[in-house]
């Protein structure tokens, strides 16, 4: 599996503080499955200690850490793009907090509170700045709790969007978040499922936890979205259009 959503990096976001505890992290990602791991700390003004002219630095040196602690797991730079930080943003700094550094894709976070007009507008701005966008975690958005079909427009104009494993694992009528997260897999609007994973003081599902919990609404294809869709938007490539459940049979047959 391929986790391009997690805050690995020690001491500079609100992820693990030291890296004894990247490390541990690091361990946990290992034992389930992860292959490889993007290093997203986020990009914006309430943590200034994440500079994208370190991130590179700052990777190499806990993968030093990870191969002398023997944990099997290759980290890639990258970064959380809060979108306002994003469009202040040289060209230079919108590379070096892309996936890997190729300068092809941007993992925007999803704003908490309800969202303005503007928001297609700027993430139009991003696109038309030669990236393409891969939306984090739209499901806790309360905007698109009251209309989902903001983001499947969002989606129909070319952004991706990656659903968290623990969204997945909410009870839909008990969660909005829940709900809208299989809503997104139901209608083909979930292109990757990430872990959001901060380390032990902030709870996540395990990506191999989500994955089980998409196979039960498109079956096998819920690997497609830790595997080929991922592996692709690292290699700088297109993502897959995402799997979707199965038309529902109905239970009303006409009589003869």
């Amino acid at each position: 599996m391929i986790d391009l959503h997690c805050h690995l990096l020690p001491g500079i976001d609100d992820g693990p503080a030291t890296t004894e505890e990247s490390i541990e992290l690091a361990r946990t990602l290992a034992e389930d499955g992860v292959l490889q791991v993007v290093a997203t700390p986020h990009v914006r003004a309430d943590h200034p200690a994440v500079v994208p002219a370190r991130l590179a630095a700052l990777t190499g040196e806990l993968s030093e850490a990870l191969e002398a602690a023997g944990v099997p797991l290759e980290v890639q730079p990258g970064g959380e793009l809060d979108i306002a930080r994003g469009l202040e943003a040289s060209q230079e700094e919108l590379r070096l907090v892309s996936f890997g550094q190729r300068g092809v894709w941007l993992l925007v976070e999803t704003p908490y509170g309800p969202l303005t007009s503007l928001f297609e507008r700027q993430l139009f701005e991003l696109t038309i700045r030669g990236y393409k966008v891969l939306l984090a975690h739209p499901e806790r958005n309360p905007s698109f709790h009251e209309r989902p079909e903001r983001l499947e427009a969002i989606v129909g104009r070319g952004v991706a969007t990656q659903v968290t494993s623990s969204a997945l694992l909410r009870p839909p009528r008990r969660s909005r978040t829940g709900a809208l997260a299989r809503r997104m897999l139901e209608r083909g609007l979930a292109h990757v499922i990430a872990s959001d994973s901060h380390g032990h003081h902030i709870a996540r599902a395990t990506m191999g936890a989500g994955v089980e919990a998409a196979r039960e609404v498109v079956g096998d294809a819920a690997e497609q979205l830790v595997t080929d869709a991922p592996a692709a938007i690292l290699a700088g490539a297109d993502a897959p259009a995402p799997p979707m459940a199965a038309p529902r049979r109905s239970r009303f047959r006409l009589r003869r």
